[in-house]
This record gives structure tokens, sequence and C-alpha cells, in this order.
């Protein structure tokens, strides 16, 4: 999992950096404690000083920003109020009372002190190499969009209202899937985090960590998602005659629907919010194909459907082969960011 401390605790202090330089260097930081911390600071012209604070009650007297230490991990003081805290945690804005404050504060500090010119050491080259790098990610996305509305039109995908709201399911479950792919790789994603926590917090976590978010361990249904809804799109955009066998595909997803909302409700008793919405978005495909009329045109089967099964048993073996790859290694302890409150 990312730790997103290092480079907020220096936009907090407005301190000129690069997150993903910033990340790395935090990252591999040889000591894992405050000392490797505060001599990391120093190389951004930041000098540092801990304190601990026997007097819970002078905490207005500090100037933030700061790192406070809780129970739970260090955390951003932003702003300190009449009646509240403001913190960053993982890059999210939180409030708290005052009181409720101090109560989970241990009372240690880390103040820092920027330098007049402090900024990431060759932070030029660094900006200029984001700049390049977010180019090339927009132009990625914007012939990603040419190419799409190409096949949209072209194939006369636009012509069947049902498959217009196929085509936004499908994207809408490609993204949902795509943040689960992410989750349970571990990687931190703040539009994950945002959207886990609407039903419960913490709920995404302790699903994905049941034995039952895998198929016997080999594929995790995350990338199992994944490749059903990418395959899914690019059928439709390419072959829209395939319709009657994604439809028929569909209909083989939704009995999966129903035990995964049983297991979440019954055995995992959490709700994943991501989970949740994947299982609502196959229900609302399914409602495309039926409004389309497209499940009446699945028999006598053809080849193309199983060539279709063949296609998604490809990619899953493919994306199951790449995050195996690229999924990133436990790091090491660090000091970290959490949310004080439970």
């Amino acid at each position: 999992m990312r730790n997103f401390l290092l480079s907020d605790f220096l936009s907090a202090l407005s301190v000129p950096h690069t997150r993903d330089y910033t990340d790395r260097r935090f990252g591999s930081m040889p000591f894992k404690s405050l000392f490797g911390l505060s001599k990391l600071l120093e190389e951004y012209g930041v000098e540092s000083e801990g304190l601990f604070m026997r007097d819970k009650e002078e905490l207005s007297r500090l100037t933030p920003p700061f790192l406070a230490h809780t129970p739970q991990g260090f955390l951003i003081v932003t702003a300190i109020g009449e009646g509240n805290v403001q913190y960053l945690t993982q890059g999210v804005a939180e409030n708290i009372p005052l009181q409720e404050f101090r109560r989970v504060w241990d009372g240690n500090v880390f103040l820092a002190f920027p330098s007049p010119g402090a900024a990431e050491p060759d932070y030029a080259a660094h900006a200029r190499m984001r700049f390049f790098g977010r180019a090339k990610k927009v132009m990625l996305l914007v012939l990603a969009v040419l190419l799409f509305a190409w096949l949209f039109i072209t194939n006369g995908i636009w012509r069947h209202a049902s498959l217009i709201l196929a085509t936004v399911c499908d994207l809408l479950g490609l993204g949902l899937t795509y943040l689960l792919v992410q989750k349970s790789m571990k990687i931190k994603s703040r539009a994950a985090e945002r959207v886990c926590g609407v039903l419960q917090e913490g709920g995404c976590d302790t699903v994905l960590e049941t034995k039952a978010s895998s198929f016997f361990g080999i594929f995790s249904w995350s990338e199992v998602g994944f490749t059903y809804f990418s395959v899914s799109l690019l059928a439709l955009l390419m072959f829209p005659s395939a319709a009657p066998w994604l439809a028929a595909c569909n209909v083989c997803c939704l009995p999966f629907t129903v035990w995964s909302i049983w297991y979440q409700k019954f055995r995992a008793k959490a709700w994943c919010t991501l989970c949740v919405s994947v299982q609502a978005t196959l229900w609302l495909l399914f409602a495309c194909y039926i409004s389309g009329g497209w499940l009446r045109e699945v028999f006598p089967l053809r080849a193309d459907f199983f060539v279709l099964g063949a296609t998604y048993a490809f990619v899953l073996l493919l994306i199951n082969t790449l995050t195996r790859v690229l999924r990133p290694a436990a790091p090491a302890d660090a000091p970290s960011t959490s949310d004080p409150v439970k």
C-alpha cells in the first residue's frame, strides 16, 4: 500500500514537490522512523523537531501544519479551531471535535520548518518528467475516446437504446472493477477509498480479505469482474451482432450476484460498496438486454458464443498473470497516517 504521509505533509507545508518521486523516496527511506523522516525532510530544505506535550491543553499554541501521533498512526493537523481540529489522513480531509482529538492524541508532535528556498531535489527536472507523463496519459485518453466514438457510430450501436445503455453499464462496471482490482492488489486509491466508505467504513477491505474473495484461491473475483466488463465492452463495440451472446453470458453471471449479497450479509457481515455496485450493474445490464429483446435471439447457440467464452477465459488468464507480476511487495513499517477515530 502506498503511503502518502510525506507528500501530503509537504503539500500542507507548501513545499514544491512531485508526488511520484516523493512517494518513492519515502517508501525507500532507510530508517522507518521519525529520525529517518527528519533526515529525508532535510533533503527538501525542511528542518524538523519532535516534541512531547504533557499538557494537551497547549495544543492550540502549536501552528499547523504538523504531525500528531495517535494509537492508530500519524496524521497531519492542518488547522485548529475553537471547537474542532482539521487533519489529513491519506489525503482525505477530516474534522474531529477538539476534545475528542485530545483524547486520542498521545501528546507527541512532529513540527517542520521549511526554509525560504525549500523544494524537492531536482524539482524542475522531476516536474518536467511529470508534465510529459501526464501529457502521455491525456493523449492515451483522447485516442481511446476517439476510437470509442468511431466504433460506437460506425457499428450502429447508437441506433439501439438498449445497446447504448448496455455500453454505459459496461463502462460503469469497468470503472468499478478497476477500483476493486486496485484494492485487491493493495494499491492505495483515493477514489476507491471514497466509494468504499459509502455503505460501511472499511467494508470493502473486510470482504476482500475473506477467502470467498477469490475463486478457489486462483482468480480474485475483482479480476473476473474486470475481465467480464472489459471483454463485454470491446465485443459490443466491435461486434454489435454478438449482443445475444453477451446477453447469455450476463444471465450466467446473475446467480453469482445473489450469492455475493448473501455472503456479505450473513457470512462476512460487512458490506463492500464496490462489490454491491458491481452486482447492481450486472442487473442493470440484464434489464438492458431484456428490454432490447436480445435474449430471444440466443438459441440456437452458435460457435460465436463459445468463441466469446474462450475470449473471456484468455483475458482472465492474462489479467491474472499481469496482476501477480505487478502486485507490489508488502512495504516495511513506516510512519503512516490513519484515522484516529474508530
